[in-house]
């Protein structure tokens, strides 16, 4: 098992009124001798935006914006932006987030040269009813059952005049390009897919159209041992290493008291990203902490920014939808870890 150090909440919320019910699921990125931290800020009618604040020695909250940074402005996002993640390709910043607009919730983009101005650049993932989601999806064999257990509730086409949608998540850009390509993870339950384009003007409906026809080639991480039986989820941008990506997602299991989220790590090709070559087999840390145990929702490490110092990893998490917290690794532990369950991970 490897040695984790939880360091405990870095934020909490406070009396602002735009974060007065939570504040959780960061995206971090370092800069200018800084780290930046974009989090999900919860309004008492549970209303998101993304807040911001730097840090200082990695864990101590030194500036603090006491307005939202990022907040709603179009009809896709109206009813909140959710679960930030970052990161920077090309000397331009990419900070993927959840538009949710009291129906639907789906992977949208920002972009920024300076972290300060930022330009919405609209919802980068299918847009399709689940009707439409399993008639593609399903052209060459049936879809694991989990696909309607947890999308089927969509079959409704419309609600309030609003076509109802599959929920699309977690949206995960890697940091860098790959053989030219831009690669990105997203989440339709209860898996994680992967996708990669030269220029996201690609996407397309016909583009997805394709994709859901070869979308069982398009599936990168299954629920594999018990800590995520009921579904998977991106978490934080991967991390380039000698070894591969390192991968660290969420994975979520069922219990009499309601699921538990817990951080998982996994491996990636560094040339062929769509290639998992290892994965631990027990989660990398899972809510133990009254702060993780209880809160919003109850027995969340939900991790969505990473960073590395020296041969340390640090994970910056949503502790029970109500708290951001940080966790530490030793890098070079961790993938020597992973390493040694590269033979029984799946390949493709």
């Amino acid at each position: 098992m490897i040695n984790v150090k939880k360091e405990g909440i870095i934020l909490e919320k406070n009396n602002l009124g735009f974060e007065s019910s939570g504040v959780l699921n960061p995206a971090v990125v370092y800069e200018n001798d800084l780290v930046h931290l974009f989090y999900r800020a919860v309004s008492k009618d549970n209303h998101s935006s993304i807040g911001y604040c730097t840090l200082k020695n990695l864990l101590t909250v030194e500036k603090h914006l006491d307005i939202p940074i990022l907040y709603s402005q179009y009809d896709y996002e109206k009813q909140g932006m959710e679960d930030p993640r970052i990161v920077k390709i090309d000397g331009l910043y990419y900070l993927t987030y959840t538009a949710y607009d009291g129906i639907n919730a789906l992977g949208a983009l920002a972009t920024s040269k300076d972290l300060v101005t930022w330009e919405k650049r609209g919802l980068i993932v299918p847009q399709y009813s689940y009707e439409e989601f399993k008639h593609l999806a399903e052209s060459r064999g049936e879809l694991n059952e989990k696909y309607f257990r947890f999308n089927g509730k969509y079959i409704v086409p419309k609600k309030n005049g609003k076509k109802i949608l599959i929920w699309d998540k977690n949206v995960i850009l890697f940091p860098r390009r790959i053989n030219g390509k831009l690669y990105f993870l997203h989440r339709i339950k209860p898996d994680i897919q992967i996708v990669s384009v030269y220029d996201l003007s690609e996407l397309t409906h016909s583009f997805w159209d394709n994709f859901l026809l070869m979308f069982s080639d398009h599936i990168l991480i299954s629920s594999k041992h018990d800590h995520e039986v009921s579904y998977v989820g991106a978490g934080c941008p991967p991390i380039e290493t000698e070894k591969g990506w390192l991968l660290i997602y969420h994975g979520v299991h069922d219990t009499v008291d309601g699921y538990v989220y817990c951080a998982c790590a996994a491996l990636l090709d560094l040339e062929d990203p769509t290639r998992e070559i290892a994965r631990l087999p027990y989660p990398l840390f899972k809510p133990e902490y009254n702060y993780e145990l209880h809160g919003k929702v109850n027995n969340v490490c939900f991790p969505s920014g990473a960073l590395v110092c020296e041969d340390t990893l640090y994970i910056y998490y949503g502790a029970a939808d109500e708290h951001v917290a940080c966790a530490s690794v030793d890098l070079s532990e961790l993938l020597k870890e992973l390493t040694t369950y590269k033979n029984l991970s799946h390949e493709k």
